[in-house]
C-alpha cells in the first residue's frame, strides 16, 4: 500500500483542532477537501480517529495514544524540508500578533518596539488586548507570543517562566494607608478595587485575608490595570498590584506604592507559544527580544524597590 505522507501534516492538524473544519482553516484546505483525507487516513489506519459526540468531536483512543508520535514526525519533516539559511533581519517583512497584559503592554511594548525595528525594520507589532475568556489564539495561528501570569495547560503550548512579581498596595497620595504603619487589619477595612477582565470582585488576596480573619470590601471591578489606576487616583480606593508592572505604571501616575502587610505568592510571568515555532528562526529572535524587555523590566523594579 502506498502512503500519502501529506497525510501525517493532515491528521496532526486534525488531533490538534479537533474538528474538521478548524483543521481546513489551519490547513489552508477547504472543509470537504479535508474531510476527505480524514477518510483516507481512517482507511490506511483501519481507526474512525475522530467520532462525533454532541456537537463536538473526539480523539479515539488509538487518536490519543499517536498524537504526539504524528506530530513529532510533523516537525521532523519540517526540519528537513526547511531551508537552512541564516535569519536576515534587515531584510525580515513580518507582523508578529502578540496577546499581553495591558499592564506589560504599556511598561515594555515600546522598548520591544523599538528594539526590535532597530534590528529590524520591516517587523510590525500587533499587540491585542485579551479576552474575557479562554480562547485558543496561539492553538490556531492567531496569536504569535502571549506574556501574563497564567501558566498555560494546553497541549501543545510551549512556555518560559522570565520573572516573578511581588504584590504591593497602590494607594493615592494622602489616603489613611499612605501613612504610618500598614497593617493586615488597616488594609482590610479599607475600600478596594480589583483587576479582573472577567469582572471578579474576589481574587487570592481574599483566600490570604480570610486566614488570617479578616475580610475586605471590595467596591469595583476594572478590566485593565489603567482602568483600576484612574479609579484609585479619582475614587481614593486601594488597588492591589503587581509591583513590577502595575505597581511601576501606578508610580509613574503619583501614586503611592507600599508593600502588603501580609504574605502573598508572588505572581509568575510567563512567556507563551505554540510549539511549532519552536525552530522558527524569526520567532526565536522575537521571543529572545521579548524575554530581555521582560527581565530588564523586573530588575529595574526590584532596584527601585
Amino acid at each position: 500500500m502506498q502512503l500519502d505522507l501529506n497525510l501525517l501534516s493532515a491528521l496532526d492538524a486534525l488531533l490538534e483542532e479537533g474538528s474538521v473544519a478548524g483543521a481546513a482553516d489551519r490547513m489552508h484546505v477547504t472543509a470537504p477537501a479535508m474531510s476527505r483525507s480524514l477518510g483516507r487516513i481512517r482507511r490506511a489506519t483501519g481507526d474512525q480517529i475522530l467520532v462525533r459526540t454532541g456537537r463536538t468531536m473526539t480523539p479515539t483512543p488509538y487518536a490519543e495514544a499517536v498524537r504526539g508520535q504524528v506530530h513529532e514526525l510533523v516537525r521532523q519533516a519540517h526540519r528537513v524540508l526547511s531551508p537552512g539559511r541564516e535569519l536576515d533581519l534587515a531584510t525580515l517583512e513580518h507582523t508578529f500578533t502578540l496577546r499581553w497584559h495591558d499592564s506589560l503592554v504599556a511598561l515594555c511594548g515600546p522598548a520591544l518596539l523599538a528594539s526590535a525595528r532597530a534590528q529590524a525594520p520591516g517587523v510590525r507589532l500587533r499587540f491585542i488586548a485579551e479576552s474575557s475568556t479562554d480562547t485558543p489564539g496561539l492553538r490556531r495561528g492567531e496569536v504569535d507570543l502571549e506574556a501574563n501570569a497564567n501558566r498555560p495547560a494546553e497541549a501543545g503550548i510551549n512556555f518560559e517562566q522570565v520573572a516573578e512579581d511581588r504584590f504591593a498596595v497602590a494607594v493615592r497620595r494622602g489616603h489613611p494607608l499612605a501613612d504610618g504603619e500598614l497593617t493586615a487589619e488597616r488594609y482590610a477595612a479599607a475600600e478596594h478595587v480589583t483587576v479582573s477582565r472577567r469582572g471578579r470582585f474576589d481574587n487570592p488576596v481574599d483566600d490570604v485575608l480570610a486566614g488570617l480573619g479578616h475580610r475586605r470590601r471590595v467596591v469595583a471591578t476594572a478590566p485593565t490595570g489603567a482602568a483600576a489606576i484612574q479609579f484609585v487616583r479619582e475614587a481614593g480606593v486601594v488597588l492591589t498590584v503587581p509591583r513590577h508592572t502595575t505597581g511601576a505604571l501606578a508610580g509613574d501616575f503619583g501614586l503611592v506604592i507600599r508593600p502588603l502587610p501580609f504574605d502573598l505568592p508572588p505572581a509568575p510571568l510567563y512567556l507563551s507559544w505554540h510549539q511549532r515555532h519552536d525552530t522558527d528562526r524569526a520567532h526565536a529572535w522575537l521571543r529572545g527580544l521579548a524575554k530581555q524587555v521582560l527581565v530588564k523590566a523586573a530588575a529595574a523594579a526590584d532596584e527601585n524597590s
